[in-house]
Order: C-alpha cells, then sequence, then structure tokens
C-alpha cells in the first residue's frame, strides 16, 4: 500500500481537552505517527528501549520524561514492562485553564524533548493524584486538577535549564510571556517591551498568526474580560479599568465588537462551568 501520508493517532475523544492515565503496556511497540493536535507528556518510572522522536532515538532511561509535540513523528520500542504516566494537553485545555501560569509552564516544557529528573518521589506522587483526579466527578475537579498539574509541572521544571538566548529570541514565547503579565489594548507598549517596532510586531504576528498585532491582543482581553465576568465581582468598569481603558463605553465597544455581545448580555447568558 502507498503511503500518502503520516498516520495520526487520537488517544484521546473530542470531548476531552486533557488526559492523565497509567501509561499503556500495551503500547511498547508501535508505528510512526503524529498527534491529533495535542501536547503529550510521558513519564517512565521503570523500563527499557528507545523513543524515536522524528529522526532521533533517545533511550529509555528512568526516571525520564518524554515531550512529544503535535507536529512530530514518534514510536516506541520498549524491550522491558514499563511503569509510568502519560498526559495528553489539547489546546482547548489551554483556552479554558483558569490559571495561566500553566500555560507559561507547558510553553517552557514544550521548548524540550527530554527531561532527566533525579529520583522525586513526589513526582511520582503528583502523576498519580493527578490521574486520580481527572476521574473524580465534581463540581471542584478542573480546579483540583489545574493545582496538581501547576505543582507537577513546577517539579518538572526544576530540572529543566531554561535557554536564555531562546527566552531572548523566540519572540512568540516572549509577546506571550508579556501577555500572560500585563493586558491593555497597546500595540505600541508590547512592541516597545520586546524591543521592536509596531509595524515588525504587527508584520510578526501577521506572519505567525495570520491576525493583526492587535487581533492577537484583543483575542487574550476577551478570553481574561470572560473570565472576570464569570469568576469575579468586579464590575465591568472596574474590568474596563483592569485592562487600562479610560473610558468604559470604549471598552463595552471593544468588547462587543470582538465578540457580538456586550459584556454584560454576555453575563447574563454564560454558563459558569
Amino acid at each position: 500500500m502507498t503511503r500518502t501520508k503520516i498516520n495520526t493517532y487520537s488517544k484521546i475523544s473530542a470531548l476531552e481537552d486533557i488526559k492523565i492515565e497509567p501509561f499503556d503496556v500495551n503500547k511498547r511497540y508501535t508505528k510512526p505517527h503524529r498527534h491529533n493536535k495535542y501536547m503529550e507528556l510521558v513519564y517512565f518510572s521503570k523500563g527499557s528501549g528507545v523513543h524515536y522522536m522524528d529522526e532521533t532515538g533517545y533511550a529509555i532511561e528512568p526516571p525520564i520524561i518524554f515531550i512529544i509535540k503535535k507536529d512530530e513523528v514518534h514510536h516506541w520500542e520498549i524491550d522491558t514492562l514499563p511503569e509510568g504516566f502519560v498526559i495528553i494537553i489539547k489546546e482547548g485545555f489551554m483556552e479554558k485553564t483558569l490559571d495561566k501560569h500553566i500555560n507559561l509552564q507547558l510553553r517552557q516544557l514544550g521548548n524540550k524533548r527530554v527531561i532527566n529528573p533525579a529520583y522525586d518521589s513526589s513526582i511520582q506522587s503528583l502523576f498519580e493524584i493527578a490521574s486520580k483526579e481527572i476521574k473524580e466527578n465534581c463540581s471542584s475537579r478542573d480546579v483540583l486538577v489545574e493545582g496538581v498539574l501547576k505543582a507537577l509541572f513546577s517539579k518538572i521544571l526544576n530540572y529543566v535549564q531554561i535557554d536564555e538566548d531562546l527566552s531572548t529570541n523566540d519572540l512568540d514565547e516572549r509577546f506571550s510571556e508579556l501577555l500572560e503579565n500585563k493586558l491593555k489594548n497597546d500595540v505600541a507598549y508590547y512592541a516597545s517591551q520586546l524591543n521592536t517596532t509596531a509595524q515588525n510586531l504587527n508584520a510578526w504576528c501577521r506572519k505567525k498568526h495570520e491576525k493583526t498585532a492587535s487581533a492577537v491582543i484583543a483575542e487574550h482581553i476577551i478570553k481574561e474580560a470572560k473570565r472576570l465576568l464569570l469568576y469575579t465581582d468586579l464590575s465591568v468598569t472596574e474590568i474596563a479599568y483592569n485592562f487600562d481603558f479610560s473610558d468604559v463605553s470604549h471598552f463595552v465597544k471593544y468588547f462587543k465588537r470582538h465578540d457580538g455581545q456586550t459584556p454584560l448580555q454576555y453575563k447574563k447568558v454564560a454558563i459558569v462551568p
């Protein structure tokens, strides 16, 4: 049979944004494949063999963590019975997460392929807790899962050497970090913080995101404004000032232009998850 495209696998249902479970011992030998629009983090506490990511083979020498991005082709050749955990994360999870620091942690982890933590019983315990909590069907499940993940990722990142040059040169990560820390409807502000011009930032956003810099900023502002509308008692005026809008009517028009409804209309019909 002629292979016309790389196999794409999906190990998570369309209704889920995140999945945490023990590593499937039946997946010791797999064919090269990509993931269907999700990132996978795999932790081994036991096992041996080779993990192939694109053209490179990595020895499985526990404790070890592999980060497989959605565009990478990978497969397993595991020759002893493995033990560990798998976390599958879709972009939808990052869009809906309430704790934005997790998004930054995931971007930092996403810059790595292999992490070699020292043996740390707390990492194993946090994987076990996360796997258990994700299966709970209660109103606080998402908050609990995010809390465990934040602690887990923090532990893992203790063993990661952050590439300072990458942080300096990677405009995407730097822009994202600025948007995480301060949201304001001002392209010139972000351009200044990035030591570039508004024109260059706008051109880069068009190339990277197929939208203007102001549209990228608006996407983040509207998302955060909705969080504040749903999960705080802040008034629309307070939220407007939170994003450095000097005129609340300007913020209301801005919100409606990008979301098709006013903040109060959104709050009235929105359902808190």
